[in-house]
């Protein structure tokens, strides 16, 4: 039996325009785009209609699973309040970060944790648990020792959307100076200063040891699977110049506004956090994301670690007036969608998936989530 809804007087948000108008949709795909009045269908009151926001990386589900150090949740409950809030922020499809590598400091997952999160996580969307398309995002740390024994757990598992090649050693790339590191582990692990000198020396040694080996292994492996990759928080044009050479898509973070249009002058894809844009800054002192969106290397938002901020972000950026807001709405639509192969969605177009948001916003408010559609059907 066929399905069919229309949504009409919507302020439809297309790849290069808005016009107001009706969407019809049918059997989970949007079958026509009307401008101009109506009276047929659900009456949006001239709110935004965009596409369902795309999520590439989110370090989100962590934080549910772990809620404190060495404590574990409810596996199921972690995912199921995950991907509530994640789809209350408008996302759809989310790429659900899951670490490669531990680093043996007390503070990492067991190295089988992340197999039975991903497994975890098909067995919640098999059994209608969810309410956006969960698929993976493996992030591997090419400075540990276990980063392959780890990755070849994932052998066949059809989820995997991209991975991400990193490596946090301090004095380089994300951690350039010793005082930004410091803040961020020595702080937060509350570590001594002799427990903290040997951290730090711990990590160089790794790096010096694994990194290079692993990062081309890692490539190896994804060229000939066709899994597509990104770089990770690249800082200079040998960075990414070695990240061009290991046919990366997508450069995450990078740190200099150098790295960045490199990066994007070269055909890669430059992703940064949506907070980064909100807050106005980076929190670890690197370059911020709206300097890029104005020099016209900024790609993609991810919400990173604060799931509203993907829908908050765009909406930031489109207060200035040379960014039109169907621009800022394809940096977490169009964009990522198209960065890693999910080309049935990501737009507002005759057969493509009706992957939906209604979202109310004015001048100098946060805008509103009012509904989510996932494939023609309302989940939030």
């Amino acid at each position: 039996m066929s399905s069919e809804t229309v949504f009409r007087n919507a302020n439809i948000i297309l790849e290069t325009e808005i016009i107001n108008g009706s969407v019809q949709v049918r059997n989970g795909l949007i079958a026509d785009i009307t401008q101009g009045s109506s009276t047929i269908g659900e009456d949006f009151e001239a709110d935004y209609l965009l596409p369902g926001l795309v999520e590439l990386h989110t370090d989100h589900l962590e934080g549910h699973y772990s809620p404190r150090p060495g404590q574990r949740w409810n596996v199921t409950a972690a995912i199921q309040s995950h991907d509530a809030q994640i789809s209350a922020a408008g996302i759809t499809t989310v790429l659900d970060c899951l670490r490669i590598g531990t680093n043996n400091e007390g503070n990492d997952f067991e190295e089988d944790e992340m197999r039975k999160m991903a497994d975890a996580l098909k067995k919640a969307g098999q059994e209608g648990r969810l309410r956006a398309e969960h698929l993976l995002h493996l992030r591997c740390e090419v400075s540990a020792s276990d980063v392959m024994e780890q990755f070849a757990q994932f052998d066949g598992v059809s989820e995997i959307r991209l991975v991400s090649l990193m490596d946090h050693a301090p004095g380089q790339r994300q951690f350039q100076s010793m005082e930004q590191y410091t803040l961020y582990y020595k702080t937060m692990k509350g570590l001594s200063d002799e427990a903290f000198d040997i951290f730090v020396k711990n990590r160089i040694a790794r790096s010096d040891r694994y990194s290079d080996p692993h990062r081309k292994m890692l490539a190896d492996i994804c060229n000939k699977r066709g899994i597509p990759m990104a770089s990770h928080d690249d800082a200079s044009l040998d960075h990414v110049q070695e990240s061009i050479d290991f046919g990366v898509r997508l450069a995450e973070f990078p740190t200099s506004l150098e790295a960045a249009k490199a990066s994007h002058d070269a055909g890669l894809r430059v992703l940064m956090g949506a907070p980064n844009v909100v807050r106005g800054g980076s929190h670890s002192g690197n370059i911020a994301a709206a300097d890029l969106a104005k020099s016209g290397v900024l790609d993609v938002l991810s919400s990173d670690y604060v799931p509203f901020s993907i829908m908050h972000a765009p909406f930031v950026l489109a207060d200035d007036p040379d960014m039109a807001l169907p621009q800022a709405i394809a940096m977490v639509t169009a964009t990522p969608a198209k960065a890693v192969g999910l080309d049935d969605r990501g737009r507002i177009e005759a057969g493509l998936r009706a992957d939906l948001v209604r979202v109310r916003h004015s001048d100098d408010e946060v805008p509103l989530v009012r509904s989510v559609w996932r494939q023609g059907q309302r989940v939030s």
